[in-house]
């Protein structure tokens, strides 16, 4: 049995305009740009009310990303997260997993399972 796990639905990375491979410092810097872009109280009075409650949203969302991201902890777990859901699981019979990323697919022609010493052939 063949799953695909779907990406998340918000790219946190993406959010901020950042790379998984930047740093805590980087992050940092992209997020309060963004923040004295999007924060309400740095709104100007002449926006119309429609593009104010897209803005705020906007700033939700930066906040969220960076809730996220700014913590070690969670931004590791995060990512992990991001690979994993990247990947094609086949469901062995001693209830292990074979896991292939979809990079590994054009590569990859044999995988073994994460418990048991049982390997499938990838055909395409």
């Amino acid at each position: 049995m063949m799953a695909l796990v779907r990406m998340p639905k918000k790219d946190w990375y993406d959010i901020l305009g950042a790379k998984p491979s930047d740093c805590l410092t980087e992050l940092k810097r992209k997020y309060q740009k963004l923040v004295l872009l999007y924060h309400p109280d740095k709104q100007s009075a002449d926006v119309p009310a429609g593009e104010v409650e897209e803005r705020v949203q906007r700033f939700i969302e930066i906040d969220q990303a960076w809730k996220i991201l700014g913590n070690e902890e969670t931004k590791k777990e995060y990512d992990l997260q991001r690979r994993d859901e990247q990947c094609y699981t086949f469901l062995c019979r001693c209830g292990g997993k074979y896991t292939i990323s979809k990079n590994e697919t054009e590569e990859v022609s044999l995988v073994c399972c994460d418990t048991c010493s049982l390997i499938i052939e990838i055909l395409r």
